[in-house]
């Protein structure tokens, strides 16, 4: 029986180096005309259409339209593009390239995100490093605005990629936020936590992570976690 995996993708394997968020603000300022509009919105661990969504709410004064968010988001994945290929502080965070590329010879796993970018926003992100083939399949922003039923989508791919099902337990959320490990929990997965983004591990143990790092540069301790 195989285990699935799905990994987060900002401050857990990268660090655009806010490119996400210059993106988000160019685009909204294009669309509605207000500058900087993320200073007043926090995004860690949030998907990218609830993003889109609050910044409406926060500074329209008002419930936001689907349609609307679409376009937000299509503005800012098309913002993105430009930003990260060359944008500075850009960086694969410690232990990464090495650990994917272990987890990629093994035939026990499948291997997915479960992110709250939206589908192109990740391949865009991912490609600059040359990581995005790692990742066939994954629950993405465009699926659900909540991370679990982000998640939940993730599982059900992953599952028709290895033409099983897995049992709760066997599928490993890792992530460097909060709402990682809580949408984990909420679909009885084994979560992993990792102190690699804005979070602090004294913060992220109040949440009760299986497992907790600082990084995931020591691959012989994380893969113990894993399997």
């Amino acid at each position: 029986m195989k285990k699935l995996l799905l990994f987060d993708l900002d401050w857990t394997l990268l660090y655009t180096g806010g490119a996400g968020i210059r993106a988000f603000n160019h685009a909204f300022d294009q669309l509605f005309g207000i500058a900087q509009a993320l200073s007043t919105v926090t995004v860690d661990g949030k998907t990218d259409m609830a993003i889109a969504r609050e910044l409406i709410q926060v500074h329209l004064k008002r419930n936001a339209h689907q349609d609307e968010i679409r376009k937000l988001c299509d503005a800012y994945v098309a913002r993105l593009a430009e930003e990260v290929p060359a944008g500075p502080g850009f960086r694969v965070l410690p232990g990464i390239p090495e650990l994917l590329a272990i987890l990629a010879q093994r035939t026990d796993i499948v291997m997915g995100l479960g992110t709250g970018n939206l589908k192109a926003g990740a391949q865009i992100k991912l490609t600059r490093p040359n990581l995005w083939h790692y990742f066939s399949f994954g629950g993405f922003a465009d699926d659900a605005e909540i991370r679990a039923d982000v998640l939940r989508a993730g599982v059900k791919r992953g599952e028709a990629i290895a033409g099983q099902t897995f049992a709760a337990r066997d599928v490993i959320v890792i992530g460097d936020n909060w709402r990682d490990v809580d949408a984990g929990k909420a679909i009885g997965a084994t979560t992993v936590a990792v102190a690699s983004g804005p979070m602090k591990a004294e913060e992220l143990t109040t949440y009760q992570p299986d497992y907790l790092f600082n990084d995931l540069s020591d691959t012989d301790k994380v893969l113990k976690a894993f399997f």
